[in-house]
């Protein structure tokens, strides 16, 4: 069976969410609802929810989330029994009435050759009320592309879409950045195990952005900034050759943009670039990363 977690906080758009929970046309999924200590109380719309899914609700004594939305997840993740599959979904996302039937109708097509499904989706943006067209996905993919289109513009990518083995995240967990940012990420690289992530088109999961939302807030930007370069720095540590040569370059030059925005590259990290620059030489790129070297203290 499969295990929908959801680590709730804010009950603004909280109905919708179990709104579409009730409305799947499968119910052979089991709901945990982790409550983070909200001072928002859902309980009268649990109580409407009664007898339409499987559902716990467990609130913790603790807010955890405002400190670290990993830790959160993960003991949201802990409320779970025996399902071996795992989405963790927003609570202020919602799903299609199709996710759960779709997800069934396509398991003897990835079962035992992925760790990672991921859904289409849609965008839902409460700032100019609207609703994007379907992003859809390559059936099979590795997760170091998708990550590189993500990266691009080119795709677009949230938790909330993807379900994964429990299993193997018992073995990795999500990696703690601030505000989580980029945690997913890094998580669908470390949780594939070089497998193929596989995507299913014809559901699709519906990610809200609104001022209430992490992906909305842009106050959050420079804790946003602090994320992606030590999200970042792990890949260019342990999963750069996952990816292509081309990618590596530009991967590399985008942790040296993004963390001058928030400080000065140390020593060591210079250290890091340059090497990296030499082991996937080209001449042009492998020239300006020294001559930028030369030139920082310039600047």
């Amino acid at each position: 069976m499969l295990a929908i977690i959801i680590p709730y906080y804010k009950i603004t758009f909280f109905e919708k969410t179990l709104q579409s929970l009730a409305s799947q046309t499968s119910k052979q999924f089991k709901v945990y609802i982790g409550d983070d200590n909200s001072p928002e109380d859902p309980s009268d719309l649990l109580k409407k929810m009664e007898g339409k899914f499987n559902f716990q609700y467990h609130k913790f004594n603790e807010n955890i989330g405002s400190k670290s939305l990993v830790k959160q997840w993960d003991r949201c993740i802990a409320l779970a029994k025996n399902e071996p599959w795992i989405m963790i979904l927003g609570d202020d996302d919602y799903l299609d009435d199709t996710v759960v039937s779709s997800w069934y109708n396509h398991y003897k097509n990835f079962d035992k050759k992925t760790n990672v499904v991921r859904f289409s989706s849609r965008i839902v943006n409460e700032k100019s009320n609207t609703v994007s067209d379907l992003y859809t996905h390559k059936i099979w993919e590795k997760a170091s592309d998708s990550y590189y289109d993500r990266f691009k513009g080119i795709s677009r990518s949230s938790l909330s879409e993807y379900v994964f083995l429990k299993e193997v995240y018992d073995k990795y967990r999500f990696a703690e950045y601030p505000l989580a940012w980029h945690s997913d990420d890094k998580a669908w690289l470390d949780f594939s195990e070089n497998k193929p992530i596989y995507s299913i088109n014809e559901s699709s999961v519906f990610v809200r952005i609104s001022d209430i939302s992490i992906t909305g807030n842009s106050e959050s930007n420079y804790i946003k900034n602090t994320a992606t370069s030590q999200f970042l720095k792990d890949v260019l540590l342990h999963k750069l050759n996952d990816f292509n040569k081309n990618q590596r370059l530009e991967l590399i030059l985008y942790f040296e943009e993004v963390t001058k925005r928030i400080r000065k590259l140390s020593q060591q990290e210079w250290n890091m670039i340059i090497h990296l620059y030499f082991i996937n030489f080209k001449f042009i790129p492998f020239l300006k990363c020294l001559r930028r070297f030369f030139l920082r203290n310039q600047i």
